[in-house]
C-alpha cells in the first residue's frame, strides 16, 4: 500500500485553515499545556490488566546522580542537533498522542476497507492474515473488524497509561527541564513526573497493537513510533531512560492485549461452513423470507458470526437477554408502511436527504461508522484539551461501547435474517451502496446511538448535540433506501442501552 504521511496533512492543514477555515481529514492540533495531572490516575480500574500495579517498572536513578546528568547532558545534545523537520514532528506528535495514534488507526482502517472482487469461477477470496500483503490484503477493515481494532488500541493505551501514572507518582521523578533550568523544551511545560514517559507508553503499546491488526504495516508503524519516541528527545520532554522505561512498559501491557485478542472468538467470525445453521435456525423460528445477497455472484455474507465475538462491558448471557424482538414480517400492517415509505423516497427524496446519506455513507475505501465517531470523540478530547490518560479513558469508554454495539447488533442481524427494501422490491432506487448483511437491526443506528450515549455521558455539554447526530445517522440508512425504518428506530434504542454498560463502567473506575 501507498502509506499517507499525515504529519504532511498537519502542517499542510494549518496553512489551508489560515486561508480558508476548513479542517483537512488531520486534525489541526497545536500542542496544549496539561493542566489537570490527575495524580490518582494510577488507581483508575483497568479493563484488561487486573490494575496499575500489575506490570511493574523498575525505580529510576535519582534526578541528582551522576547517571542521569549523564543523561541530561546528551539530551542537550540531541536537542542542539535537531532539524526543522525534527521540530515540526515534536509539536506534531506534542498535541496528544493517544489522538494522533487514533488518527492512524483510522488511516488504516480507511485504506483496508475495501471488499475483495471475486474470482473467474465467481468464488471470492478470502485475505489471509498469514500473507497480508497479497491479494486480497489482509484485513478487510469492514465495520466490525474496525470497531474491534479501535477498541483493541484505545484498551492497550488506557491501561498502558494506568500503569504509567501509577510508577509516575510512585517514582516521582520530574521532567529534565525541571530538573535543569538549561534545558529550554519546545512544548507546554507541566509538572507531570516523566518517568516513565506517557508518550514512549502511547507509541510502544499503539505500534504493537497496530501491528498485529494490520499485519502488512510493520515497517511503517515501526518508523511512525520510532519519531514519536524520539520527538521527546528533539523536544527536550524527557531523557533516555524515560523513553525505555516507557517503551518497556507499553510492549508489556500490549502484550496482554493482543492475547487476550487471540482468545475473543473473532478467529470464527467469518466460519462461512456454518452459515446454513443460522439459516435453518431462522426458519425454524418462522423466519422464512430471509435476506439474500443481490451481488453477482453472490458474495458471502459479511462476518455472520461476529455476533459471537466476546463483549466489553456485559456478558454472553447479557446480549441474548438485551436482543431485540423480532421484526415485523412480510404482510404485517407495520411492514407494508415501512415498505411503502421506501418507495415514495426512492421517487421523492430530497437534496437533503440526498446528503444525509452521503455524509453518514461510510463505506468503501472510508473508515466506517465506528471511525466516524472515533474521530468526532478526539475532536472533544482536543476541544477540552484533556490530558493523555483521560483522552485514554474517554477513548476506551467509547471504543468498546462501539464494538459491543457491532457485537450485538451482528448477533441480532444473523438471528432474525431480515431482508433489506431492496430484497423486496427489487425497483427501488437508492442512495448509498447496499450492504451485503441482513438489514435488522440497522448497524449505524446501533454504532451511533452506543456512541452518542457515552460522549454524552464524557462530555454532558455535547451530549444534546451528539444525540442529534445519532439520529441523523440512524435516519440517513432510511434516506438512503437500505433500511426499513423499524431497523433504525430500534437499532438506536438498541445501541442507546449498550452504551449504557460503557457509561456504568465509567461511573465506576475511580475517574469521576
Amino acid at each position: 500500500m501507498k502509506n499517507i504521511n499525515i504529519r504532511t496533512f498537519f502542517f499542510a492543514g494549518l496553512i489551508l485553515f489560515s486561508a480558508c477555515k476548513k479542517t483537512p481529514e488531520a486534525l489541526i492540533n497545536p500542542p496544549y499545556a496539561e493542566t489537570s495531572l490527575d495524580n490518582n490516575g494510577g488507581n483508575w480500574k483497568t479493563i484488561i490488566l487486573t490494575n496499575g500495579s500489575e506490570i511493574s517498572v523498575p525505580t529510576p536513578v535519582a534526578a541528582g546522580s551522576d547517571l542521569y546528568q549523564s543523561e541530561i547532558t546528551a539530551l542537550k545534545a540531541t536537542m542542539s542537533t535537531a532539524s526543522d523537520e525534527n521540530k515540526e514532528a515534536v509539536q506534531y506528535w506534542g498535541a496528544n498522542g493517544v489522538v494522533r495514534w487514533h488518527e492512524i488507526a483510522r488511516e488504516l482502517a480507511a485504506n483496508y476497507n475495501a471488499a475483495p472482487n471475486y474470482n473467474a469461477d465467481g468464488t471470492y477470496p478470502v485475505p489471509d492474515a498469514n500473507n497480508p500483503t497479497a491479494y486480497p490484503r489482509f484485513p478487510f477493515a469492514n465495520p466490525p473488524y474496525a470497531s474491534r481494532a479501535f477498541a483493541l488500541l484505545a484498551v492497550a493505551q488506557y491501561d498502558a497509561l494506568v500503569t504509567a501514572w501509577k510508577a509516575k507518582f510512585a517514582h516521582n521523578r520530574l521532567a529534565p527541564y525541571k530538573n535543569d533550568t538549561s534545558v529550554q523544551p519546545l512544548l507546554p511545560t507541566n509538572d507531570l513526573p516523566s518517568y516513565p514517559s506517557e508518550d514512549a507508553v502511547v507509541a510502544a503499546a499503539s505500534r504493537e497493537v497496530l501491528k498485529f491488526l494490520f499485519p502488512g504495516e510493520k515497517p511503517y508503524l515501526d518508523e511512525l513510533s520510532t519519531e514519536h519516541k524520539n520527538t521527546r528527545l528533539w523536544g527536550g520532554m524527557n531523557v533516555q531512560s524515560d523513553i525505555d522505561a516507557g517503551d518497556s512498559l507499553g510492549v508489556a501491557v500490549a502484550k496482554r492485549i493482543i492475547a487476550y485478542a487471540k482468545t475473543d472468538r473473532m478467529s470464527a467470525a467469518n466460519k462461512q461452513v456454518d452459515y446454513p445453521l443460522l439459516k435453518a435456525d431462522a426458519t425454524a423460528r418462522g423466519i422464512t423470507t430471509q435476506w439474500r445477497s443481490l451481488e453477482i455472484p453472490a458474495r458471502p455474507p459479511l462476518l455472520p458470526f461476529f455476533g459471537n465475538v466476546k463483549p466489553w462491558n456485559f456478558n454472553d448471557t447479557t446480549k441474548v437477554a438485551i436482543r431485540p424482538p423480532a421484526p415485523p414480517l412480510p404482510g404485517s400492517a407495520q411492514f407494508e408502511a415501512d415498505l411503502a415509505e421506501m418507495r415514495d423516497l426512492a421517487k421523492n427524496r430530497t437534496t437533503e436527504q440526498y446528503r444525509i446519506a452521503a455524509y453518514w455513507a461510510d463505506g468503501v475505501g472510508s473508515y466506517t461508522p465506528p471511525g466516524h465517531w472515533n474521530r468526532k470523540a478526539t475532536e472533544y478530547i482536543y476541544e477540552k484539551q484533556l490530558n493523555e490518560i483521560r483522552s485514554a479513558r474517554a477513548m476506551a469508554l467509547l471504543t468498546t461501547a462501539i464494538q459491543d454495539a457491532g457485537i450485538a447488533c451482528w448477533n441480532t442481524k444473523y438471528y432474525y435474517l431480515s431482508q433489506r427494501p431492496t430484497d423486496i422490491d427489487a425497483s427501488l432506487k437508492t442512495a448509498t451502496g447496499i450492504p451485503n448483511f441482513p438489514g435488522y437491526v440497522s448497524g449505524h443506528s446501533t454504532f451511533s446511538g452506543a456512541a452518542a450515549e457515552v460522549l454524552a455521558f464524557i462530555f454532558p455539554d455535547k451530549a444534546a448535540e451528539v444525540r442529534n447526530m445519532a439520529l441523523e445517522a440512524s435516519e440517513s440508512r432510511i434516506y438512503g433506501g437500505i433500511h426499513f425504518r423499524v431497523d433504525c428506530e430500534v437499532g438506536l434504542e438498541f445501541g442507546k442501552r449498550i452504551g449504557g454498560f460503557a457509561v456504568e463502567r465509567g461511573r465506576n473506575d475511580g475517574a469521576q
